[in-house]
């Protein structure tokens, strides 16, 4: 047993020593990268180890050699394209927003068109009811009888026409019938040499096409009672948006305020009174234009013996709310019937007449009326009246330029309004300051 416990302690010696050794190696190796110790390939205490001649190794590198940085792509491509991608990418983003909400109009354009005209009704109603409340009628009063007083006077407008339409149309027709007749000897008599038989078989080509394209014509009136039962509908509730917005026009803008971001909410509340009053210039200048437009058309026409000269009137002055195209299309309707009826002197009369009050009204009456704040370049009002037809026909047109002008009114104030921001969060605080309150939104009344 003596002799086993000598081998056990002799063997731990042993291990305790190995242990120490490579210790003191490792000591030596976590020494060598820095230069301060021994070699690695000399360790230090090892019985009978020499140290290996330097140039029998290759000497370590002081450093990594360094490894080229690959470039990024998109600095390669030039400072002009990326841009142009940049913008390119935006302009897709509103383009496809811009197309949805095409898409979404015109699911539901019978009810935007509607509320409109609502708004243009409204525009050219309110002041008549701020007035009566400032006159001391409640506000549900002078509502009413505002509404129900331009309601009936638009009623009794469309009527007249429509009376005079049918106590002249026998008149009209005659006169037409005549006015053939008497085209077809002056071309007979022409020096066109028209022979009768010609002028026949144009007559029964004109019979032909049309019995030929009975089932078209019938579909088209159908489609024109649709689009009658549309109008009705329309009216309806523009007339019904009209009432809510002169009773609860702040109500409602005051509720769409509140879904504006906080941020935005100061310029938008600042562009909406701006937005309406143009809007309301738009509308009582029109208006007013369009009434002188009536009145002197009618009476230049009515003088010169053309028939139905009061319902050609309200046509040229429902016309004129379409800028360009109405005038024009009213005034030859009124060039028209003053050739079948009275013949082409009279006709050559009834155009000087019309192109007469339409100069004067475009380059005096229109500057002076609707003045600076309403005022859109021709380029301008024929590119949006021809986009409003496109989209949503006669309706599209009349609402275009409004719409325009509305436009260029608010984005012309949040321009302005961002540059003021600008301008107030870049001039420095007073000391001993702090900054005011936000907005406050104004509560409803």
């Amino acid at each position: 047993m003596s002799k086993i416990s000598d081998w056990l302690g002799g063997l731990g010696s042993g291990l305790n020593k190995l242990a120490a050794r490579l210790g003191e190696r490792r000591a030596e190796a976590e020494q060598t990268p820095d230069g301060g110790g021994p070699s690695a390939y000399a360790p230090s205490g090892a019985s009978g180890a020499t140290a290996l001649p330097a140039e029998d190794h290759p000497p370590l590198p002081a450093a990594a050699p360094a490894v080229p940085r690959r470039t990024d792509p998109a600095s390669s491509v030039p400072w002009g394209m990326r841009v142009a991608a940049e913008a390119g990418w935006r302009l897709l983003v509103l383009a496809g927003t811009l197309w949805v909400l095409m898409q979404v109009i015109s699911a539901v354009r019978l009810v935007v068109l509607s509320f409109v005209v609502a708004l243009l009704i409204t525009a050219l109603l309110q002041p008549t009811v701020a007035r009566l409340r400032r006159a001391g009628l409640p506000r549900g009063v002078a509502t009413a009888v505002t509404s129900i007083t331009g309601f009936v006077l638009m009623g009794l407008a469309g009527w007249f026409v429509v009376w005079q339409v049918m106590e002249n149309i026998d008149n009209l027709s005659g006169s037409v019938q005549d006015g053939i007749q008497e085209m077809k000897t002056w071309l007979l008599n022409s020096p066109f040499h028209v022979t009768e038989d010609q002028i026949n078989d144009i007559a029964e080509n004109l019979s032909d096409a049309v019995g030929t394209n009975t089932q078209a014509i019938t579909s088209a009136g159908l489609q024109g009672v649709t689009v009658v039962i549309e109008v009705l509908s329309g009216l309806f509730l523009a007339l019904f948006s009209t009432l809510f917005l002169l009773y609860d026009g702040r109500k409602v803008w005051n509720w769409t305020l509140r879904l504006v971001p906080a941020q935005a909410r100061e310029g938008v509340a600042g562009a909406g009174p701006r937005a309406w009053d143009t809007l309301t210039a738009y509308v009582r200048g029109t208006v007013m234009v369009a009434l002188i437009d009536a009145i002197f058309i009618g009476i230049g026409i009515y003088f010169l013996d053309v028939p139905m000269a009061v319902p050609l009137a309200v046509i040229i002055f429902l016309g004129s709310f379409v800028p360009l195209v109405g005038a024009v299309v009213s005034g030859a309707l009124a060039v028209i019937v003053a050739l079948v009826t009275n013949g082409p002197f009279s006709a050559l009369l009834v155009l000087a007449v019309v192109l007469l009050v339409q100069q004067i009204e475009g380059h005096i009456l229109q500057p002076f009326i609707l003045g600076r704040a309403v005022r859109v370049h021709p380029l301008a009002v024929v590119l949006a009246v021809a986009t409003g037809s496109m989209i949503a026909g006669i309706g599209g047109a009349v609402v275009a330029v409004p719409l325009v002008a509305v436009t260029n009114t608010v984005v012309s104030y949040l321009a302005r309004h961002a540059r003021e921001q600008a301008l107030r969060d870049a001039a420095p605080a007073a000391p001993g300051t702090e900054p005011g309150p936000g907005p406050v939104e104004r509560p409803a009344d």
